[in-house]
This record gives structure tokens, sequence and C-alpha cells, in this order.
């Protein structure tokens, strides 16, 4: 069963996920840390000892521009005065010497303490090595949360987003993912939670709108009657909109979606001027909640403009 995240997104901080970024290891632990790590992902190697000046004006620099790509490298730091034989084995003969490894070999490196920009340059470059630029990467990890989340797998889905605030605490498409989990979990009163009390970059961000017309959707379903009975009374009368309207979110929490979009396109059909436009403004609703690319929003979109423009 989806265990529900924290409302308050002090928990999702990113210590875990840049200790896994950044990691001193060993001439033991080389193989592990640095050999197979880089079969999915670039590795760093950088190559220091706590005597060298050069060693401390590169490290922090390396670290920030390491942890700035969120994932699409990372960093081993190897202590030659502790730790000589690989710096040995590959004839390291002064320090800072950096190495980056992939899938196994070493694909490039520098020695010396170089500029920021140049260091930033080496890690993008090395992150297009592993799948793209970080932008892809997330698009394409926020992707398959979505696929999850679509799927009813809601557990997968929220612990990739949680994944993701945990690399990146002002990433609102997770916390919206995350959000719409709850939903979808029929936590809503947690939802609630979780959308009030977000941060001010998030609070601002378009999505928000989007995730609240979610809730509101998800509540008014959870007040909605028996399907059967509103059926039948819109079948004596077809032109109580009300009760149609009230049938469309019903089949809307029964997961029925394309039977709802049908029942309002009926009704704006017979009156879309009917309670100051409520067919179409409850299918606006749906389309926010469904999501913009959904293919049902897309679809039922087109069909609502050609009965309106008709």
């Amino acid at each position: 069963m989806f265990s529900p995240p924290p409302a308050n997104n002090a928990a999702f901080g990113g210590g875990a996920a840049a200790k896994d970024l950044v990691k001193d290891s060993s001439d033991r632990a080389f193989m592990a840390d640095v050999i197979e790590a880089s079969q999915s992902v670039p590795v760093i190697v950088d190559f220091w000892a706590p005597w060298c000046g050069p060693c401390k004006q590169l490290g922090p620099v390396l670290e920030k521009a390491v942890l700035a790509a969120k994932g699409a490298v990372r960093l081993v730091k190897i202590d030659t005065d502790q730790h000589p034989m690989i710096a040995q084995q590959l004839r390291v003969q002064s320090i800072p010497a950096v190495f980056a490894f992939f899938q196994g070999r070493p694909v490039d490196g520098f020695m010396g303490a170089v500029p920021e920009s140049q260091i930033k340059a080496f890690v993008e470059k090395l992150a297009k090595l592993s799948g793209g630029s970080e932008a892809d990467m997330i698009e394409e990890v926020l992707a398959q949360a979505k696929e999850a989340l679509e799927a009813g797998d809601i557990q997968t889905a929220a612990e990739i987003y949680n994944e993701l605030m945990q690399a990146d605490p002002e990433n609102a498409q997770a916390y919206f993912g995350l959000v719409r989990c709850l939903i979808a979990a029929k936590d809503l009163e947690q939802a609630r939670q979780m959308l009030d009390g977000a941060p001010e970059p998030i609070a601002k961000d378009k999505e928000m709108a989007l995730a609240r017309s979610a809730l509101e959707v998800a509540e008014q379903a959870e007040k909605a009657g028996p399907i059967t009975e509103l059926q039948d009374k819109v079948a004596r009368d077809p032109d109580d909109h009300q009760a149609r309207l009230d049938l469309a979110i019903a089949l809307f929490a029964a997961g029925q979606r394309q039977e709802a979009v049908d029942a309002l396109l009926d009704s704006v059909k017979r009156d879309r001027e009917w309670n100051e436009q409520a067919a179409r403004k409850q299918l606006v609703k749906f389309f926010e909640a469904f999501g913009p690319t959904d293919p049902l929003t897309v679809q039922t979109r087109r069909r609502l403009s050609s009965i309106l423009f008709s």
C-alpha cells in the first residue's frame, strides 16, 4: 500500500543523495566504487592528499559541479597517501590528478587545479555520456513516474518522485507528482496539506493550479451519488442537467473517465449556457485533473470545440 510522504518539504533533504554522489574510496573499494559503478554513470576519480594545496582548491569546486549535475555524474575521492596502489597503476606522477571512467574504462581526465569554468564543462561533457543532459535525464525519470501512476502503480510512482525530491527539493513536477499520488491513494487531506504547505518556488509554479483542480475534482468525487440512480434520473428527464453533472462526477469517481466526459459533452450540446456554463467548466476541471497532454484531454477538447463553434 502506498505510504504517503510528509507534507513538510523539509523531509525531502538532499543529504543522502549528496553522500551517494560524492564519496571517499580506497584501493580495495576501487573496483566497486569506480569500475562497476561506471557501467551506468560516469565516475570521476580525484586523486589527492591532505598536504596538497592545489588539491584543497580543486576538491570543493569539483564537488560543487558534480552535485549540480544531480546524479548524471559521480565523484570518488582517493587519498594517495593512504591508498597509493591505483594511482601508481594509472601512472599518476603529481596531484591533484583527475580521471573520468565510463563503462569500466578511463575516458577523460586532467592534472592540476584548473578554472571552475573548465571543471563545469568537463562534468557536463561526461553527463552526456550516460544518456544526455541533466534536464534530459530528469525528464526521462519524470516520464517513468507518470507512466507508473497512470498504470495504477502508485507506490512506484511515489518512490520515483521522492528520489527526485531528494536530489532537487525545488523540483515542482516531482512535488506535484507526489500530490497526485496522494490523490490517487485517496489521501485527500494530506494532498491538501502538501499543496497548502508548498515552498514558495513551488507554490508559484503553473502546476499548482492544475494540482488544485485535480484535488477539487477528487473531493467532488467523494461526494458523488450512486451511478445507477443518477442514470435513471437522466433517462427520465434528459434535460435534468444537474443530474447529468452529478452523473459525470460519479462516473469520474468510478474511474470511467470516457463516460464522464461524454455525459458533460451531452449537457453542453443540450444547453451550453445552463447554470453559467457549468458543464463546460466541469470539463475544464477534468482536463486539468487528467493533465494537458493526456490523450482523453486532447480528444475531448477537439470534441468540445466542434460543439461550441458549430
